[in-house]
């Protein structure tokens, strides 16, 4: 591995993500973890090196993996499709009325933030809304969705949000140990958000549970067991919530890569997408709502 063309390489872009992950291609396991801290010890005070360290280096670690060929995140998705799971809401969303919500597309709907989105959903006369996994939205174009290692924002939606009235309660649909309970108060953040740990398939995996009430710290606390069908918080209002209308965001995550502090990235890369899919696979491999859920013309 000639580490000191690599860093060469690296030099003057724009889009590090992409550089390190054709730096990745053809490296073995060993070559593909030793490299990151090979390329800060090359690159020294040069600029790009303190654009590296400014960002997640879980994510950077995966990038690199996925340009070797390797996975970028322990395998997950066929375990949970034979996992038995408990509905996160009742009545259970299939056998109730739904619609979806998709963002620059639903005709006269107000932005999530918008506080006259409320009156807007009483009159759809559904039970619960749904925004999709996968979803590109624009409202995400702002500065806080970049990073110094690229310019792109991120974009791409990680989650599955279902929207209902605050207070509704959310079941745990799985087994596990509550990782995190924190309150991420930056405006548009989650609000009260849980993190819960589960046993996977050779690595535990974790389900985050955005735009919660304030109930959540009295029904959940650190290193607590939780069981399946467990009412573990509520629909937060405004402005507890992060200031949204009343929602969950429910993501799964292979891999905290190096997020410690009970939040975690809720929109990721389209450049990095392939990767994030692997980091973040589709919720709906627990939620399990039923086909044309989120309209004719997406896949669920």
């Amino acid at each position: 591995m000639d580490i000191q063309r690599i860093a060469a390489s690296l030099e003057g872009q724009d889009d590090l993500y992409a550089a390190l992950r054709r730096a990745g291609t053809g490296l073995s396991p060993r070559a593909a973890e030793d490299l990151l801290p090979a390329l800060y010890a090359a690159l020294g005070a040069a600029p790009e090196a303190a654009r590296l360290a400014s960002v997640d280096q879980g994510l950077l670690r995966a990038v690199i993996r996925a340009g070797a060929g390797l996975p970028a995140a322990p395998a997950l998705a066929d375990f949970l499709r034979k996992s038995e799971v408990a509905p996160v809401f009742l009545p259970e969303i299939g056998d109730s009325l739904h619609m979806p919500l998709l963002c620059d597309v639903t005709e006269d709907m107000p932005a999530y933030s918008d506080l006259g989105f409320d009156l807007w959903f009483a009159d759809q006369g559904v039970d619960y809304g749904l925004g999709p996994y996968g979803e590109k939205r624009s409202v995400y174009r702002a500065a806080q969705f970049a990073d110094q290692a690229s310019s792109e924002r991120r974009m791409i939606h990680m989650g599955i949000d279902v929207f209902a009235p605050a207070g509704t309660e959310v079941h745990a649909p799985l087994p596990g140990l509550v990782h995190s309970v924190v309150y991420n108060a930056d405006p548009l953040d989650y609000g009260h958000t849980l993190i819960l740990r589960h046993d996977g398939p050779g690595a535990d995996f974790f389900t985050l549970y955005g735009h919660l009430g304030a109930t959540l710290t009295g029904l959940c606390k650190v290193g607590q067991a939780v069981a399946a069908g467990q009412v573990i918080a509520h629909l937060g209002d405004w402005p507890e919530n992060g200031g949204w209308a009343p929602h969950l965001h429910f993501q799964v995550m292979a891999d905290l890569l190096e997020q410690r502090d009970g939040n975690f990235f809720g929109v990721g890369h389209e450049s990095l997408w392939d990767i994030w899919q692997q980091i973040c696979p589709d919720p709906n491999l627990i939620l399990r709502l039923p086909a044309g859920a989120f309209g004719p013309d997406r896949e669920i």
